[in-house]
């Protein structure tokens, strides 16, 4: 099995900046990929940002349009962690953010072990 603890969330005015940390254990060799996902009050989880190991060349990462541009996510391979750099903060950022983890099945990362969520709260 997997473990994805995350941690690094809290309470920002707009503007601020937050970074969240995703630190895996376990199997992690069963690990292609690690994302995060977010979810706020009253709306579906939704897709922030994904990196994906390339081997050879350099890890494939992916944002939401809605946070190109603010948002930063990288990893530490040595720390199993991954990292998700958030600037310029919205109240619309507001919510649960969820690390993910899990396999590359055909071309796609499959989702498959999920951490406990760290909550972020952005005040206008």
């Amino acid at each position: 099995q997997v473990q994805l603890v995350e941690s690094g969330g809290g309470l920002v005015q707009a503007g601020a900046s937050l970074r969240l940390s995703c630190a895996a254990s376990g199997r992690t060799f069963r690990i292609d990929g690690m994302g995060w996902f977010r979810q706020a009050p009253g709306k579906e989880r939704e897709f922030v940002a994904a990196i994906a190991w390339n081997s050879g060349s350099s890890d494939i990462v992916n944002y939401a349009d809605s946070v190109k541009g603010r948002f930063t996510i990288s990893r530490d391979v040595a720390r199993n962690t991954v990292y998700l750099e958030m600037n310029s903060l919205k109240s619309a950022d507001t919510a649960v953010y969820y690390c993910a983890a899990g396999p590359r099945i055909r071309t796609k990362i499959t989702y498959s072990y999920w951490g406990q969520g760290t909550q972020v709260t952005v005040s206008s």
